[in-house]
């Protein structure tokens, strides 16, 4: 069945073009990320458009990119990945907050402002533990092995 809802993330990037936001979620995303061809939308009020279908493991976003910034991204919206091992968490987070910023917990802002939570898949196990909320607290990025 096709999505019938499908997330649409609004960037601001150079120039609006999309192909910048592309080639920064392909970098990390590799051979999970696939894009559709560009749908330039030529000049709005925010500057030169362009939009982009995309998927990342699988599931599909409506990529936007304008030259000026219209609606920026805050903590009200982010998407999570749950990483099978601390490899895989520090390789997400560490391209994320290379030109981004840690936050806590687990979040983390990338250089677009889209907020991320990079967290264990088996995060609900690790939170039973004893002390694992003072734990957490005390982390911006998830170390497995502290818990």
């Amino acid at each position: 069945m096709k999505n019938k809802i499908t997330p649409c993330l609004w960037f601001c990037a150079d120039s609006g073009k999309i192909s910048n936001v592309i080639a920064y979620y392909k970098t990390i995303f590799g051979d999970i990320f696939e894009e559709g061809n560009t749908m330039p939308l030529g000049e709005t009020p925010s500057g030169n458009t362009e939009m982009c279908q995309v998927k990342i493991f699988g599931q599909p976003y409506t990529f936007m990119s304008t030259e000026k910034e219209h609606h920026p991204f805050n903590d009200s919206l982010a998407l999570a990945i749950n990483c099978d091992d601390q490899n895989e968490l520090d390789k997400y987070w560490n391209y994320f907050t290379k030109e981004g910023k840690e936050v806590q917990c687990g979040w983390c802002i990338d250089k677009y402002g889209l907020r991320w939570q990079i967290i264990p898949i088996n995060l609900g196990e690790l939170m039973s533990k004893p002390n694992a909320w003072q734990v957490m607290m005390k982390q911006k990025k998830i170390i497995i092995a502290e818990y």
